[in-house]
Formats: C-alpha cells, structure tokens, sequence
C-alpha cells in the first residue's frame, strides 16, 4: 500500500515540475490570452492564428466542428450594436504540459456578460491540444465542458434582471428592454391576447402602452438548469392613452404574472411572460 501511496506521489510532483517547466509557457500563455482577448471581440485574424488548419473542435453542447466552422460562424456574426450586451472571455487555473513538440494546456474559460449593469458568469473546462510547427504553436484538438451554474448564483443574476425588466417597462426604456428579452418573446394578456416583442416595444415606444406605477412582490424564482420561472405580483397602473382619453386605470389593480427565461451562452433572457388580472 505504501509503495502504490508513494508512487502515486511522484506521478503527482512529476506532472506538477512538468507543467511548471514547460520551456513555452510564457508563449503558450501569451497565446492563449491574446486569442480570448480576441475572441471576446469576434476577431477572424485571431481565430485563424490560433486554430490549426486539420482542428478537431468538441463544444460543450455535443457538436464537433473544425476551423473553417468556426471561421464561418466568426465571420457571420452580426455586427454587435452600441447597447448590446458585451461579453468578455478570461482564463484561470491554466495548465500546461509540454511533451517536446506537443503542449496540452488546460485552463477554465470565465465568460462574463455584462447586461444593464449585471453580471453574468458561464464557466467552461476546456483542454487544448498544441502542435509546434515551423516555430509557430497553434490548436489542433479542443474539448469544452461546461460547469454546471448553481441555483443560487442563478437566482442572484435573475433577480436583479427581474427588476431591470419591469424597470424598463416603467420608463418605456426599449432599449434596455430588447437586451433583456429573446427575439421570441411572448406577452399573453389576461383577456388571452397575445403580444411579441416588436410589438410591445412598439407600444411602449410610441405611448400606446404606459405606466404610471409597476410595483414588484412576492417573487419566487425556481431553476431548472438553463431554464428559470419566475412569478410574483405587480401593482401597476396605466395612464390614459393621448389619443384616447379613459383608457387608463382609474386606480392601481395587481397583475399576477409568470416570466420564463432561458439562458443561452451565458446569458439570461425573457422568452415568454403571462399575467393575470386580480378581480378583488
């Protein structure tokens, strides 16, 4: 029992000297934390530095792809507009092995979105496989699993959020409001009528739909990984329509309300939202 104790030891310290004497850690690093700068900025030059042209990629949902994937996908992303969500993409925890001409760096991937002032954190495992050739380091296998998020840390981003979006129908901040919801958004109204996106933020836009008072209470927030429900109360009260005088609240009513989000790439949005009017 010994023996196997103190050669699982050494295993342990030599894997350790190893990493810590890998001769190309610093460029390794280097290379590493330009990309994820880059990456963070959607840079084709970076991407097409840093993945080797024969790349095996395995994300994190299941889907293997290669370099011209990657590129493609780099290269059609929207151009991201001045409002939208930023996300930002560190390394901790980097590991490095280096066997001659082949390195193995493995590290966690911190992904943080900022939306209306909250942060939102994904983290992934990733490994690296590097090749050395003709003096240039590039990645020629990568495998990403993603960390589990804990419900509390969900609960801590959503609640926060909850009070962005109710916050931004309170003062028709549209713009706010589009980053906090999909484009597939939902509204369905009390009396069944059901609302998109474009449509409420076209309504909140142009005065057709507008509050006087959105009061929050009695939330509960239940998440089922990647998915959250959120329900709670709402004392709202609309003012009257310019155009049409008396189709405001002549006092403040309760909504009940449910609100779905989904968390996609790291960062939570509203998918769909039902309320129901108190007839108390």
């Amino acid at each position: 029992m010994k023996t196997i104790l103190c050669s699982l030891l050494l295993l342990t310290l030599a894997s350790s000297v190893l990493a810590q004497t890998a001769p190309d850690a610093a460029e390794l690093t280097k290379l590493l934390n330009d990309f994820l700068a880059g990456a963070s900025r959607n840079d084709v030059a970076v991407h097409d530095r840093f993945w080797a042209d024969d790349l095996i990629y395995t994300r994190s949902a299941g889907r293997r792809v290669s370099k011209a994937d990657i590129l493609r996908d780099v290269r059609s992303a929207p151009a991201p507009n001045p409002g939208d969500p930023k996300s930002v993409y560190t390394a901790e925890d980097v590991r490095i092995q280096q066997y001659g001409d082949t390195a193995i760096v493995a590290f966690q991937l911190v992904g943080t979105t900022n939306t209306e002032g909250v942060a939102q954190v994904a983290r992934f495992l990733n490994s690296g496989t590097f090749v050395k050739r003709n003096g240039k380091w590039q990645a020629v296998n990568w495998q990403a699993t993603r960390v589990p998020r804990s419900e509390d840390d969900s609960k801590k981003e959503l609640g926060p959020l909850l009070t962005a979006f109710f916050q931004s129908m309170l003062t028709a901040d549209v713009k706010k409001l589009s980053s906090l919801t999909d484009p597939s958004f939902i509204w369905t109204h009390t009396e069944g009528r059901q609302m998109t996106r474009q449509e409420m933020i076209a309504e909140l836009a142009e005065g057709r739909l507008k509050y006087t008072k959105l009061e929050n209470s009695k939330v509960t927030i239940n998440v089922y990984a990647d998915t959250a429900i959120v329900r709670g109360e709402s004392l709202r009260q609309r003012s009257s329509i310019p155009e049409s005088p008396g189709t405001g609240d002549a006092s403040p009513f309760t909504s009940f309300y449910t609100i779905t989000f989904v968390n996609q790439g790291g960062s939570w949005k509203a998918v769909a939202m039902h309320t129901s009017r108190s007839r108390n």
